[in-house]
């Protein structure tokens, strides 16, 4: 898509204080800009993870790409094959069906930005793993694939 005008006041500021937290036992993403804020463009959001939070286990996505850049900490990534320890300034690009994972194995805390593009509404799928862990729940193993198909989580 090109734009072919003479050029528009169009730009949005979002200020930190005013961006949606999405809080976890281990994790807070800060909702940068959610895909309907970039009319499906991309997503990008901060993922703050506490010291052993963890992560996901492997898996991929079918129709958006993921893109990780290390802010600060250590964050292992995998990227289909290995895992390695990423630093600050680390980046990690997974195409669509790319397998990979990440998590915080440290004592001390880590933060990412997350890109996916186009932007899927990865908010809906985070917000929902918060109030399964807020209110205790665990799923069963139909609710879990529910969740993971309504999401594009495909786990390995």
């Amino acid at each position: 898509m090109s734009y072919t005008g003479d050029g528009e006041v169009n730009a949005t500021l979002r200020q930190e204080a005013a961006l949606e937290r999405v809080t976890s036992r281990a994790t807070e993403a800060l909702l940068v800009a959610t895909g309907s804020m970039t009319a499906g463009r991309y997503g990008l959001f901060r993922w703050d993870m506490r010291p052993r939070a963890g992560g996901p286990k492997p898996h991929f996505h079918r129709t958006y790409s993921e893109a990780f850049y290390v802010l600060a900490g250590v964050v292992r990534v995998f990227d289909g094959e290995r895992w390695s320890d990423a630093t600050t300034g680390d980046f990690l690009y997974v195409p669509e069906g790319g397998i990979h994972a990440f998590e915080n194995v440290t004592d001390a805390p880590a933060s990412m930005l997350i890109l996916f593009a186009p932007g899927a509404p990865r908010e809906a799928y985070f917000k929902e793993l918060a109030a399964i862990q807020r209110e205790g729940r665990t799923l069963s193993a139909v609710e879990l694939a529910d969740l993971y198909a309504r999401h594009d989580q495909t786990m390995i």
